[in-house]
């Protein structure tokens, strides 16, 4: 075939060839040859020609393995954490040097310039404060008077310097003339008038031969130390980007400053608050209120700009915590009364998990108790400072999730009520573990049992308790105690001493489906309800005759805890709770919507952890509510605080009704049983249920089976479906009673 230009192509097929083996003088002697003479080879056979593609094959391989195991250490290297860390750390630390550079000349034109005194003018005509802003004013006015004055005195230093100078060299000179006279005379040489001057000249020299050896180290050194303050001052007074600031535990011991809270805020996700941080010409500093230390933590006013909420805030609450450096429980959002403010409180790092200490109660065995004149100590507030509770005729509810510290927090403040002799307790305990048995001797009543008769002897124990609030009422002369009951009067005799009654587990009541002789419900939450018709009557008047009610309950709901009950309690406290409906029903609106949250508590690891509410409630200026970390009293402290208790009002006479003895299963399934020869397991449970509600309602048919094998009675399979023998049963029985007689 030909192509353009006319020349031909041949097409060749290549060969594997093996070079042909010749003699030394005879490839030497090549040159001479046709040059397709001495390249000629002899042809490889397949075997070999496979042999070389395996061996070139082979040869690749390697090479491609070696620069993937290269590729992947380096890949390896470059994408490992520690090089990350250290990347990080490299541009974090050359960033401080910028960034401190910018800080050094805000200050420098901040002090030279008005820029200061109109930024804080700008922030307190944002907060309204007009007055602020005429003292700012003022101030400016002197600024600008003062730096007048320096910049007119600068003008006219030189001409006094130059006239220094000639003073000073005059009279340098006149010394140095007056010392070279006395020498001359004294030394009768005209020689030793020249002295003074030479020496005068040399120790110029040596002083500039000081200065020039010092400003050589100064000149090399100066650099440094200016890069050093840069770095220190970034350091400390900025705050790197978010990718090089490296890992949240990293900077666990980030100070809270303004610019660490402007930050925050600014990459808080709010567009509105990101653009007006960016756009005010202080960065957002007049945001800021003071940042003051308040217990194991800062506090912070923060003034948001038009057009944001503080539900915007609020909402974001997580993403603020950790752009803090912080976990969110360390973090707590209140709403004080000015408009478009929100008040951070922001804990130290790991603050919140270390324990109070105990309570005083423990620690004291002197300390006694009054309820006209004392508070409770309860616990510790998020400042650190103690928290002393008021109970003088206020109702208390305490709310929260199961197995919180609800029972321990509520019984520390009777044990402290307990100590003031004038105190007459009643109290049901509705989940009947024995968590009030210290106030056996202390109480005149007590009931502790979880099942619908004892919820039905807490409903009488309330209804005795509005008696004998009628009866004072009655017995109250309305023109000489207009105010309510003394002191005085309750320490007379009269019979108007503080009545205490106690309901643990309150929603055992309120959910008791039991009918009265007189065919009203114990529980429910209508006015046909005998328990919460009782609460109600002594939350309307009880406090006006010393007659209390405090109760402890679990999940606030409209089925457990009805409306007009929680509204009746003066002092309103709850533990970790699911959700903010929950936290709206325990605390009320107007708490929750000022920043409560109980519902943002940690369920197990901030237990005794209350968010408190209400009349009498030591609140910090303009807030509603407080977060209390109680002390907590163990069963054995407990205890010995009762007896102190006893023996200084002696030992009273109570009225226990206690929880039933545990069933005998073995013994109910055999009279459940009857004379049936065999029982399908399922009905067992059934007629087991009807038995005895409380023990046995809802119990698993993995329950009956694991109860049942204690005592070697095992359900068997009979057509298909699961059953118990009677005979087996009765046989178990009398297996364990002969067992029990020997």
């Amino acid at each position: 075939q030909a192509d353009d230009a006319g020349r031909e192509h041949t097409n060749v097929v290549h060969l594997p060839v093996r070079p042909a083996a010749a003699p030394a003088d005879t490839v030497a002697g090549t040159a001479g040859l046709e040059p397709d003479a001495a390249l000629v080879g002899e042809l490889l056979t397949d075997e070999e020609s496979a042999e070389l593609d395996r061996r070139m094959a082979a040869q690749k391989a390697r090479a491609r393995a070696a620069a993937g195991a290269v590729v992947a250490v380096v890949r390896t290297g470059v994408t490992h954490d520690r090089t990350r860390r250290v990347v990080r750390g490299v541009a974090r630390n050359a960033l401080y040097v910028p960034a401190g550079g910018a800080v050094v000349a805000r200050q420098v034109w901040e002090a030279h310039t008005t820029a200061r005194y109109e930024r804080m003018m700008r922030a307190a005509e944002a907060a309204g404060d007009f007055g602020a802003v005429a003292e700012w004013e003022e101030r400016r006015a002197r600024f600008l008077a003062e730096r007048h004055r320096r910049t007119m005195a600068w003008l006219h230093a030189p001409v006094a310097v130059v006239k220094a100078a000639l003073v000073a060299l005059v009279a340098l000179v006149g010394v140095l003339v007056l010392a070279g006279v006395v020498l001359a005379v004294t030394r009768a040489e005209l020689a030793a008038f020249l002295a003074p001057f030479l020496t005068a000249f040399a120790v110029l020299s040596g002083v500039v031969t000081v200065i020039d050896a010092v400003w050589g180290a100064v000149s090399v050194l100066a650099p440094f130390a200016a890069v050093g303050y840069l770095w220190h001052v970034g350091r400390t007074r900025t705050t790197p980007p978010a990718w090089a600031a490296g890992r949240t535990e990293d900077r666990q011991d980030v100070p809270i400053t303004p610019s660490v809270l402007v930050t925050a805020l600014r990459d808080l996700g709010v567009a509105k608050l990101t653009k007006a941080i960016k756009d005010m010409g202080d960065a957002g500093a007049g945001m800021l209120g003071l940042i003051r230390i308040a217990g194991c933590g800062v506090e912070v006013d923060v003034t948001l700009p038009s057009g944001v909420s503080t539900k915007d805030v609020k909402d974001k609450r997580q993403r603020l915590a950790e752009n803090l450096f912080r976990h969110e429980h360390e973090l707590f959002i209140t709403i004080p009364p000015a408009a478009r403010t929100v008040r951070l409180w922001i804990a130290d790092p790991g603050a919140l998990d270390e324990p109070i200490g105990p309570s005083p109660l423990t620690l004291d065995d002197t300390l006694t108790a009054d309820m006209y004149t004392g508070r409770a100590p309860w616990g510790q507030d998020l400042r650190g400072e103690s928290v002393l509770l008021p109970l003088l005729q206020r109702h208390l509810l305490i709310t929260g999730l199961s197995n919180q510290g609800k029972t321990a927090a509520l019984r520390a403040l009777a044990l402290w009520l307990a100590l003031d002799p004038t105190v007459e307790f009643r109290i049901a305990d509705l989940k009947g573990i024995g968590d009030w048995h210290m106030f056996v001797g202390l109480a005149t009543e007590m009931i502790a049992g979880p099942t619908d008769e004892h919820a039905c002897a807490a409903t009488h124990m309330l209804e005795k308790g509005v008696e004998e609030m009628e009866r004072r009422l009655a017995a109250v002369d309305p023109d000489t105690h207009k105010n309510g009951v003394t002191r005085d009067l309750a320490r007379a005799g009269t019979g108007f001493h503080p009545l205490v009654l106690i309901v643990d587990e309150a929603q055992q009541a309120f959910m008791n489906v039991a009918i009265g002789d007189d065919k009203r419900p114990y529980g429910g939450q209508k006015s046909t309800s005998r328990y919460f018709m009782a609460a109600r009557k002594i939350h309307n008047q009880g406090r006006a005759v010393n007659v209390i009610l405090w109760q402890g309950t679990q999940n606030p709901t409209d089925q457990n805890l009805p409306k007009l009950v929680r509204e009746g309690a003066h002092i309103r406290a709850s533990l970790v709770l699911g959700t903010e409906a929950e936290s709206r029903m325990a605390l009320g609106d107007k708490a929750v919507n000022a920043g409560a949250a109980p519902h943002e508590l940690r369920q197990g690891l901030d237990k005794g952890t209350l968010v408190v509410a209400g009349d009498g409630v030591p609140l910090p200026p303009q807030q509603a509510s407080i977060t209390v970390r109680t002390h907590f009293i163990d069963g054995d402290d407990a205890t010995a605080i009762a007896d102190r208790a006893k023996t200084l009002r002696g030992r009273r006479a109570t009225t226990i009704t206690e929880a039933a003895p545990a069933r005998d299963l073995l013994a109910d399934v055999a009279q459940v049983m009857g004379e049936e020869v065999r029982v399908r397991t399922e009905v067992v449970r059934q007629r087991l249920a009807e038995l005895d509600t409380g023990t046995y309602e809802g119990m698993t048919a993995d329950d009956l089976t694991k109860g049942l094998a204690d005592d070697g009675v095992e359900p068997y399979k009979y057509n298909g479906r699961m059953h118990l023998r009677l005979s087996e049963v009765r046989q178990a029985i009398t297996q364990r009673d002969e067992a029990a007689g020997e």
